[in-house]
């Protein structure tokens, strides 16, 4: 069974938030898993919280947040240095 890398992106619905699943879903490579997290939801806001997310859209690659997603948002040359895109 082949490794897979977990992209989980946090998003509360909005625009710029669907702006930033749509980069992903055109970076990531066939080995990304890609979830797309409703902060609606309360077990999903609690994770966040958990993980160290302030703003949405953040994006978390294999349980870690992105570094582009520790203050501002996510960017396409952070979201590839986390991984995003390179088969594993």
């Amino acid at each position: 069974m082949a490794t897979r890398r977990v992209v989980e992106i946090f998003s509360a619905g909005c625009g710029v938030c669907e702006e930033a699943v749509s980069m992903v879903q055109r970076l990531a490579c066939p080995s990304c898993d890609i979830r797309v997290l409703d902060m609606g939801d309360a077990s999903i806001a609690s994770r966040a919280r958990d993980l160290g997310i302030k703003t949405v859209p953040a994006v978390v690659v294999d349980g870690e947040l992105a570094s582009c997603c520790r203050g501002a948002g996510p960017t396409e040359e952070a979201l590839r240095q986390a991984g995003i895109g390179q088969p594993l």
